[in-house]
This record gives structure tokens, C-alpha cells and sequence, in this order.
């Protein structure tokens, strides 16, 4: 069964690659640093000399967060791909001085580059609704990221919260073992499962076009409902081990799993990367660029095409930047 396109990991991935792809060819050197790992692309030599221009270009995987133990090692020449040292979590990045040097802050220490590309995915953080701190179950809570086959959940009633194509499938899988409530928010149009190719084309941001409402394919609310599964109105709140609806009615769940997608990659920029943008891919600070996160470019950067644009607007930038 398909999922939603845009929670698809090679589209985080891809931000990362099509960056360093392109860096590649117009011959710069750079260090990539993407979910869970480093590698290193140099004309020179086998080190990748970041305080000499050469980029940072970071990804990230959905769930991961920003990039983690990638293998490197610091000196006062810059980055080189090595194994003595190790890059935690990205903290933040900031210029230095008035000139055109930017500090990237990791867990494991600073990097000095003139150029960093965020590409840590427009998908990359479970999205957790705030009621779900106060939710208390005797079975599991988990996002749909997590889950894996129907015994991960023990046996009894389970709400899944999220009507897209995530939670109906879920829903449908779910139902032949478990008792199953379905919050839906918002009723999205549905589409036969066959149509899927034709409908991601036409009308999603799929290969980078203006994004439509993005319906779910194969089971529609209908047919799960023939199929035992309860469809509710959206969740408002929680209290211990009882959540309300937005018609005031209440569940007393045995487990919840959240299909209530993802938040981008994007929290470890600062204040100036929203601020004066000059064009999609741009950011107020000279220097730092983001690549398939719509929110700092266009609709469709999250998609294969709009990764693709991004990353050629930001290779072609550096590479003529003084």
C-alpha cells in the first residue's frame, strides 16, 4: 500500500545527496554528514578543508533528528574524514565577526566553513500532538514512525489518531486484530489504490508541482468502517487514560498510536535563516543554505524535483560566491 509520499526517507536523503552531487561536479570540495555517517569529496586531496570555502552539507534520516556520530576530526585547517573523533548532534550555526565565516555548533565541538547546506529533510521529527504528554495507557503510545507489524500493540481497543493515507492503513492492518478507533480531523478524498501513480503526478507535489490535498488510496473511511474499524472526530485532549473528541464524547484506549506526520529538520538554524530571504533556497545569513524544506524555498521542494532545483540554486551559489 502506498504512504504519503513526502514521509518517504529518500526524500530526506536526497537533499543531502543532490547537494553534494552537484558540489561535486562543479569541482568544490565538501563534507557530507548524513544519518548516522560522513564521507568527504575533495579535487585535492583526500581531506576536505573547510576553512578554505570547501562546504558542510548536512542530511539527516526521519526520526533522527540532525545528523549524528558522523567520523570526522577537526584541526585548525578545517574538517577531514577521519576516525578519530566523531560529530554529535547539530546545536546551531552563527557567522563570526562581521566577516564571512560561519561557526557550526555540534555536541562534539565547532566547525568553522564559509558555506553550510541544511538538508535535514522537511519529514524528520515525529509530529506528537501536546495532549499526548498527559496520556496515560496500559498498553504503548507510539508514533506511526515506530511501529512495525500488528504485534508490536497488545490485544484490546487501540486509537489511532491521523486520517491520512498512515492511519488508514494502519487502521486496516490493525483491524483483524484489534478493536480500532480512527480520528479523523479533517475527511480527506479518497482514491482507488491503482490510481496511485496517476493521482501523485497530477495532483501532489510529487515531481515538485503546486501540492493539492493529498487523498488516501485504497481504503476509503467507508470501508473501514464495514470492516469493524469506529471513525471518530479529531482528538482535543487527554486526561490520564481517557481522550475527548472534538463532539465531546471520550475513549478510554487500551493503546494509541499517532499518525500525525512530521515536523521538519530545521531546528537547529537560527533566527536570521527566515529572515530577508533574497530567493528560494537563500537564507538572511550569507553562507547558509537549506534544500528541500518548502518553507525556506517553494511547494514542492520536499519532492525529488524540488530537492533537485534547490540543490543546483545553492551549488551554482557557492561555487560563484566570492
Amino acid at each position: 500500500m502506498p504512504r504519503d509520499p513526502r514521509s518517504r526517507p529518500d526524500r530526506v536523503i536526497a537533499a543531502g545527496w543532490w547537494s553534494g552531487r552537484l558540489l561535486t561536479i562543479l569541482g568544490l570540495a565538501f563534507v557530507l554528514i548524513i544519518g548516522g555517517w560522513t564521507t568527504s569529496h575533495t579535487t585535492a586531496d583526500a581531506h576536505a578543508d573547510t576553512s578554505a570555502g570547501s562546504p558542510v552539507a548536512t542530511g539527516s534520516t526521519p526520526d533522527s533528528g540532525a545528523p549524528v556520530e558522523g567520523r570526522t576530526a577537526s584541526s585548525s585547517a578545517g574538517v577531514s574524514v577521519d576516525a578519530s573523533g566523531a560529530w554529535g548532534c547539530l546545536i546551531g550555526v552563527e557567522r563570526v565577526g562581521h566577516g564571512s565565516v560561519l561557526q557550526l555548533q555540534t555536541a562534539e565541538g565547532d566547525v568553522q566553513t564559509r558555506n553550510v547546506v541544511c538538508a535535514t529533510g522537511a519529514a524528520t521529527h515525529p509530529r506528537i500532538p501536546a495532549w499526548a504528554s498527559e496520556l496515560r495507557v496500559p498498553g504503548v503510545v507510539l508514533h506511526s514512525a515506530h511501529y512495525q507489524f500488528p504485534r508490536q500493540v497488545p490485544t484490546g481497543r487501540v486509537l489511532i489518531v491521523g486520517g491520512g493515507n498512515s492511519g488508514v492503513q494502519l487502521a486496516r492492518e490493525l483491524s483483524a486484530s484489534h478493536e480500532i478507533t480512527l480520528a479523523v480531523r479533517t475527511r480527506l478524498p479518497h482514491r482507488p489504490a491503482r490510481t496511485f501513480p496517476v493521482h501523485a503526478r497530477a495532483g501532489s507535489s510529487w515531481l515538485g508541482r503546486p501540492p493539492a490535498v493529498q487523498p488516501v488510496f485504497g481504503d476509503s473511511y467507508h470501508a473501514l468502517r464495514h470492516a469493524g474499524v469506529a471513525v471518530a472526530p479529531a482528538v482535543t485532549g487527554a486526561d490520564g487514560g481517557q481522550v475527548t473528541f472534538a463532539d465531546g464524547s471520550t475513549l478510554a484506549p487500551d493503546s494509541v498510536i499517532l499518525a500525525t506526520g512530521y515536523d521538519p529538520g530545521e531546528d537547529w538554524l537560527p533566527a536570521e535563516a527566515t529572515a530577508a530571504r533574497s530567493r528560494p533556497a537563500m537564507t538572511g545569513l550569507p553562507g547558509l543554505f537549506v534544500a528541500g524544506i518548502p518553507a525556506h524555498s517553494r511547494p514542492g521542494a520536499d519532492t525529488l524535483a524540488g530537492v533537485s532545483r534547490d540543490a543546483a540554486v545553492i551549488a551554482r551559489t557557492i561555487a560563484d560566491r566570492p
